[in-house]
This record gives structure tokens, sequence and C-alpha cells, in this order.
């Protein structure tokens, strides 16, 4: 096995609490959050390892300890002793051992480095075990109790501070400024009216301004009254990704809040994955009622607006290949409204052998390419991505999730691999006709 992957698992921690707090801290977060679904598919597990089998960090290195449902032990082990039906007499027999703080120590690499929260597993379970949506309650736990990669805490504490881990809201005017004047193309910010609150990812005010550009390049095309707004504006949750509720609520609720006060009706997420797992799906839970409006993914997007016409694209007349972000198509649904959006195109699809609801994850999601500890295992799974894509001989490269794109730039770079990953909506944009 690679030397680096053999060593001790790393661990990072925060905050003044004894090991004896942290521990009950994380005990009480895991009987919280046990449900009736979460107890159902706690009790569910055959033990039957087609989770291992679908799993890109057990496939890329062989190694059991990445089996899925075992990411799962902690929160099993504490099922068992305070909720299960049996839990007096498993505590009096000694049947689930509790977790102790070397437990969570270990289970932190286990639940932060080698799990993205992809679905890979909930999707081919024969017991139906959602093993995604428990890892990332398990990271509730793993957060209260101060035990996070820290690169990944120290986001949460810049987010917490401006309400963005990119930048201060007070900064997004003259960075907006800036993205213009480089792309030559309008972009509002602060509108005190508008239809449409448009949102980012961090890289799209870094390294990726052309995607922001390219967003308001179209939207401007279509004559839509829309802003951005310094408000609420970074719609890559950290909150969701490291395991802070609070956090996460906070983050969902500005992006909201700013869309009602300025009578927008629509939330135009960027291409990010875990923006449309904490916003598209995950917003309603901060509400007592239905959602005064709507959210949608720029894929979405993009799709409605070449169907109903409101844009035309030029044919791209070349070959290509598509990697499917796993929060936005196997946890999202939006699976074919990234291939119209091809079609539209005129592109030739060669799909990737695992493609669609059963594509295989970057390898970055869920925090994984923030954190830098993780750069060996995330390495590992690229081999897998990269030969899937050799193999359809395409000659263009796409995805939809800008974090894919990051953490696959990552990955061509380190392995010297001569292949661009494109953004679908910069592409649009591209060939958008006048």
């Amino acid at each position: 096995m690679n030397a680096v992957l053999a060593t001790k698992a790393a661990f990072d921690r925060q905050g003044d609490q004894n090991d004896e707090q942290r521990v009950d801290a994380a005990m009480r977060s895991f009987v919280a959050e046990i449900g009736v679904t979460a107890a159902l598919h706690l009790e569910s597990c055959v033990r039957c390892g087609l989770c291992a089998k679908a799993c890109h960090f057990a496939v890329a290195t062989g190694d059991p300890k990445y089996t899925p449902i075992r990411k799962l032990d902690l929160l099993r082990r504490a099922y068992q002793r305070e909720v299960g039906p049996f839990a007096p007499l498993v505590r009096a027999l000694g049947l689930a051992k509790a977790p102790s703080i070397d437990d969570l120590q270990q289970w932190q690499e286990l639940l932060y480095d080698s799990c993205t929260m992809c679905g890979r597993c909930t999707l081919v379970c024969p017991m139906g075990i959602d093993i995604a949506d428990l890892v990332k309650t398990s990271r509730h736990a793993m957060f209260k109790a101060g035990l996070v990669p820290e690169r990944l805490a120290l986001m949460d504490r810049t987010a917490r501070q401006w309400g963005s881990t990119a930048t201060p809201g007070e900064d997004l005017p003259d960075i907006l400024a800036e993205v213009s004047a480089e792309h030559g193309v309008a972009i509002p910010c602060d509108l005190a009216q508008a239809d449409i609150l448009v949102t980012a990812a961090p890289a799209e005010l870094g390294d990726h301004t052309k995607a922001l550009a390219d967003a308001a390049k179209i939207l401007n095309h279509i004559g839509a009254k829309w802003t951005m707004h310094q408000a609420g504006f970074d719609a890559a949750n950290i909150g969701f990704n490291n395991g802070d509720l609070e956090l996460q609520a906070r983050l969902t609720r500005s992006l909201i809040d700013t869309a009602l006060k300025i009578g927008a009706k629509t939330v135009l997420l960027p291409e990010c994955g875990h923006a449309y797992g904490a916003a598209r799906w995950e917003a309603a839970q901060w509400y007592d009622q239905a959602l005064p409006l709507r959210i949608i993914h720029m894929t979405e997007f993009l799709d409605e607006l070449l169907a109903s016409g409101q844009i035309r694209v030029k044919p791209i007349g070349q070959s290509a290949t598509f990697h499917d972000p796993c929060q936005i198509v196997r946890r999202g649904g939006l699976e074919a409204a990234a291939r119209r959006v091809l079609r539209a195109l005129g592109v030739e699809l060669i799909e990737l052998e695992a493609h669609g609801n059963t594509g295989y994850c970057c390898g970055g999601g869920g925090g994984v390419v923030s954190n830098q500890r993780a750069a060996p295992l995330r390495r590992r799974v690229f081999e897998i991505k990269r030969e899937q894509v050799d193999a359809t001989g395409a000659q263009r490269f796409v995805t939809s999730c800008g974090q894919c794109r990051i953490t696959l730039e990552q990955g061509a770079k380190l392995a010297h691999w001569d292949k661009q990953t494109e953004s679908l909506l910069e592409l649009v944009a591209d060939q958008l006709i006048d």
C-alpha cells in the first residue's frame, strides 16, 4: 500500500473541551439526531459489502477500512447503547462499547478525509440505507466535539465572520466591478429590486471569474432583472459540509432573506454541488412554511432557457464526455437536464463507463478538496476518473460543478494529464448566438 496512506490517521481539534467533554458532546449529538428513519437504517445493514464496491476510496485503495458502512460505526454504537430497543441490556452486557476519544479521533479521517457524501454507496445498498446522509449526521457530532479537520474549521470560522469563505460582503461590489471590467460585462450589485438573486461559489470570485461573467452575459442577453447582493451571495455552504448546523442555517437563510428583501422570486445557484444540496433540498427545513420563492441550479436555468428559445447556441461539432456531479445528479436529479444542454450544444456525447446516477465522484466533494491532508487519497481516486475519460476518446471533458472542476484540475496537474475540464455554463456562453 502507498506509504502515505498507511501512516497513522491524523486528526485535528478545536476549542478547549477536555476529552470527556468532547465525547459527551458527540454522544449527545448522535442521540439527538437519531429519529425513526435513522434508526431503521442503522438496524437494516446486512453486511453484504456492496457499498465497499461502490465507494471510490475503497475501490482506489483496496483498503477495507474505507468501507462506507464502517464509517457509521460510532453512530451505530451510540444508537445501540442509548436509543435502540435493547439499549439497557446492551449497556448492562457491554455488547456495544461506548465511543472513546481515540475512536472519535480515528473516525475524523473516515468521516472527513475519505468520504465525499456522494451517495454512490446509498444507491447500491439493497436495504436502502442512506449512508451518505448518516455520514453527514455523524459530522454534526464531530463538529460539536471540536474534531473537524483544521482546514475546514478555518473555513468555518471565516464564513461565520464574513458570511463567505471567500470575502467579506462589503468587498463584493469592488470584486464584481473588477470582474465586470476584466470580462466586459455588466454585473449589477445591491439593486433594491430584482426578479433573480444570483449567487456564487468562492472560486467564481477568484480563479474562475469567467463563470461568473458568463452567467452575467446570459442573464443580460435575456433581459433579466437580476442582481448579486452583499447581504447574501456565497452559496457554497461550508456549514453543510462541516456538520455545523447553526452556520448552515444562517448561510442558507441569508440567501433567502436577501431574495425576499429585494422581491426576487428566484435564487439562482452557481455551478456548485454543495450549494444545490444545502439550498435546494435543505433550505425548507429552516423555515416553518413552504419556501416563498424558487431555488434552482445553473444547469436547470440553462436547460429552461434553451427549451423555451430564450437563448440559442451555435453547435460545437465535437465529441465530449461528461462528469456527473454527485450532489447535482445522483443526489439532486439533474441527469437529464445536463444532457439536454449538451445536445443543444451539438456535441457527440460519449458516456463514461460509470455515468449518470452511477457515476464516480470527482473525489473532492464534501470538503475533501479543501482538506489538504486528504490529497494522497484524492490522487488515487482521480485515477478512476482519468482512466474512464481516456477510454471514451472524447475530445472534450465537461462538468457542471465548479468544485468538481477544481478537484479534477488539481488531479490533472499532479498526474500531468493534458485533458482540460470545462464548465457547461461557460460552453453555453461561448456558443451563445446574439
